[in-house]
Parts: C-alpha cells; sequence; structure tokens
C-alpha cells in the first residue's frame, strides 16, 4: 500500500495551488487500489477540507506515515520530514542562492527530492507546469497595469475573480477604452501562449511582427515574436534556432527595434543560460523608446529584462522603474516604467490552475509508482537519493559545497 498526503503550503506569502484536486485524487484512488491519498488540513488551500472530504479523501493534521509527499511551493526547513519523498517546486536547479541551505537539508535528511521543473519525457519537455496560468494571469495584470499607469481604467485584481473566465470578460469591457496602443509579447512557449490567449479573448488584433514595426494602427494591436526576432548574429549570419540554443554567445540582441515602436512588453519568454539580454537599460534610456508598461511574466530578477529589478507581490503588483537611474520609483512619475512582475501568478486563479497542473500529475506521474517507472520519469527526475545528488544533478555539487 503506498500513501501519498497533499501537504499543507507553509511558504510564505501564502499559495492557495494544489498538485491534485479533490475529484483527481479521488479518480487516482479508483484506479489504483493500493493507493490511499489523504490531505493535510488546510486553512489557505483553493480546495477546502470539505471539498476532499466530500470526494472521499481523509482530512490529517499527521503526515509522518505517508510515503510521498505532495507541494507546491518550496517546503520551509523545519517542516521537512526525514526519510521521505517530496515533490515540490524547490528553486535549486539553477543553482539559487537562496535555496542551497534547503537543498543541503534535503541532502542531510535523507529525503528524495523531485523538483516538479525536473519531471520531464525523454525528449526533455516539461510534463507538468503552471506556465500556461502564468501567461493567462500576466497577460491580464499587464493590461490592468496599463490601465493604473495611464489613468484610463481599473481592473479588478485578478485573485478577487473566479476563474479565468471572468478575467476575460473584464478584459473584453475595457478593450473599447483602450487607444491605438502597440503591445509586443516574447515567447510562444506555454507562458507566451497563455498570454497571447487572453490578447485573443479580449479581441485585440494580432499583426505580423513586420508590420508592427512599420505600420502604424487605427485600433490597439499585438505581435508575438520567438526568439529570432529579437537576437541577431554577431557575425551576421543566418539565424539557426539550433545555434541559438547551443551556442547561445554567438549571438546579441536585437529588441531595441519594438522599443522604438511598442507601448506595452509582455515578456512570456524562457531565458537560458548565456543568452543575450533583450530588453537593456540602455534601450530605455533612449529618447524614442515609447515602452511605458512591462509585464514580465518571467521574472528573472537581474536577468534580460533590465526593469525586473524585483518581485512584486499579489498583494503590491505594480512599481516603477526610472531608466535614467535603474531605480525603482513611484510607477505614477512621468519618466517611469509601470512594472508588473508577480512571480506567483497562477496563485491568483488558483482552483483553474491547480486543474490543469493536477491533470498531468494524474496522467504521467502518479502511474509511474505502479508501472515500474517504465518510461524513465521518476528517474530523470530525482534529484536526490541516499543523501546524495544523483547523477543528473551533479552539478549542483559546488552549489551545496557553497564554493559558488
Amino acid at each position: 500500500m503506498m500513501k501519498i498526503a497533499l501537504i499543507r503550503e507553509r511558504k510564505n506569502p501564502p499559495d492557495r495551488r494544489v498538485v491534485l484536486t479533490p475529484h483527481q485524487a479521488r479518480e487516482l484512488q479508483q484506479t489504483f487500489p493500493n493507493l490511499e491519498i489523504v490531505a493535510e488540513t488546510s486553512p489557505i488551500r483553493a480546495f477546502s477540507d470539505d471539498e476532499y472530504r466530500q470526494a472521499g479523501i481523509k482530512i490529517v493534521k499527521e503526515i509522518g506515515d505517508a510515503d510521498v509527499l505532495l507541494g507546491v511551493k518550496e517546503v520551509p526547513i523545519e517542516a521537512l520530514i526525514p526519510n521521505k519523498k517530496y515533490f515540490f517546486f524547490s528553486h535549486t536547479i539553477k543553482k539559487q542562492p537562496y535555496n542551497r541551505k534547503l537543498l543541503r537539508t534535503i541532502l542531510d535528511k535523507n529525503i528524495e527530492l523531485y523538483d516538479h521543473e525536473t519531471i520531464v519525457n525523454e525528449k526533455g519537455f516539461r510534463l507538468v507546469a503552471f506556465g500556461y496560468y502564468a501567461g493567462v494571469v500576466g497577460a491580464y495584470n499587464t493590461l490592468r497595469t496599463y490601465g493604473k499607469k495611464s489613468g484610463l481604467f481599473d481592473l479588478s485584481r485578478a485573485i478577487d475573480l473566479k476563474d479565468k473566465s471572468e478575467l476575460t470578460a473584464q478584459l473584453k469591457h475595457i478593450k473599447k477604452r483602450l487607444p491605438p496602443i502597440k503591445i509586443v509579447l516574447t515567447g510562444k512557449g506555454r507562458v507566451g501562449n497563455g498570454a497571447k490567449e487572453m490578447l485573443d479573448a479580449m479581441g485585440l488584433q494580432e499583426v505580423h511582427p513586420e508590420a508592427f514595426l512599420k505600420q502604424t494602427f487605427d485600433e490597439p494591436v499585438y505581435t508575438q515574436i520567438d526568439v529570432d526576432w529579437y537576437n541577431k548574429r554577431k557575425d551576421g549570419k543566418t539565424f539557426e534556432f539550433q545555434d541559438f540554443f547551443t551556442h547561445p554567445e554567438w549571438f546579441e540582441g536585437d529588441f531595441e527595434k519594438f522599443t522604438k515602436v511598442a507601448d506595452v512588453y509582455i515578456a512570456g519568454h524562457f531565458y537560458g543560460r548565456g543568452a543575450p539580454y533583450i530588453l537593456t537599460q540602455a534601450h530605455l534610456q533612449a529618447p524614442d523608446c515609447k515602452i511605458k508598461v512591462v509585464g514580465d511574466i518571467s521574472c528573472d530578477i537581474g536577468g534580460p529584462v533590465a526593469t525586473t529589478i524585483k518581485a512584486s507581490t499579489i498583494a503590491d503588483p505594480i512599481y516603477g522603474y526610472d531608466p535614467m537611474t535603474g531605480q525603482e520609483t513611484d510607477y505614477k512619475n512621468k519618466q517611469a516604467i509601470a512594472c508588473m512582475t508577480v512571480d506567483n501568478l497562477p496563485n491568483e486563479i488558483a482552483r483553474d490552475a491547480s486543474e490543469g497542473f493536477g491533470l498531468n500529475f494524474e496522467k504521467y506521474i502518479i502511474p509511474a509508482f505502479f508501472n515500474g517507472d517504465k518510461d524513465g520519469i521518476l528517474k530523470r527526475a530525482r534529484m536526490t537519493e541516499n543523501g546524495h545528488l544523483t547523477e543528473r544533478f551533479k552539478y549542483l555539487q559546488d552549489y551545496v559545497d557553497g564554493k559558488i
């Protein structure tokens, strides 16, 4: 018999998302007779204790007898239970300094860690992610930021709305109040396409990047661009996607042409190590730069988008960036770029986001425990075992040892 516990989220600010919804947990118990799923009692979860009870899932106060513990955000060090299998976003695989102690503790406590980001298929594509919902909420919040900056309208906070359909309804309502602005969206993955879906749903016209750069329009428009539109070879040779991903050092940023015509920038791209910066302080200081609002869904602090100097919060989502100083300022100041950099966007529509995440967790990950991991999903995702990093994650050893 295997026992899986849905753990209470303890990180602050609180996260309301879950790995498995009540009906998904019930379906899994029906599918696998040797599986019991329990939920640790929680006052903040998007699905209440009663909803789990009604689905036949036991609510418990103690989870120490569970074999596998499922969470979303990092588990505080003091709450980690030794000798368990844990699934959560550890934010360690990029050697994030603030979580070095967390990974060390996981090793010291002989915990098997499976980071949600490391759950991939044999081709390396992620199987579970919240990126699409980050894109959905990120696009909404960016337009809300534009309304606040321009003073033209005031959208409700996403977290105060029920679901994605209510976000869409709000955007449709304010479309007629938008002047003929231009919005540029970077990224064509889950995040970028989630953002695109919202722009389409509100009725914005999509235009080709070439037209976006050269033409004027009498209505608001947007363009969605991939890396070939905002990077170029240093040696002037033709852009090839494979070259960019394997040799990013051969390339330099080419986004400045968009800053001259775009009013709003939504960043929904994946940023690879060593890739050129996209939006620089120099771009924003140029007298012909038009950008006044940046919604950085990717939120890489100190990364490719110069305005992202911190992660904002759901409670306080907008700050101003002064392009002359590179410092934070009041976003309503005339010279300021209004920035939205909330780093847990899916939490604002936690029920929808949990439903989407859980569908794939139910489809791919739980069955791997009962089919001998025939597709290698668990093996690839396992970061730690028997107090050591697994082979695939040996590159983190210098990070654990404090040598970087």
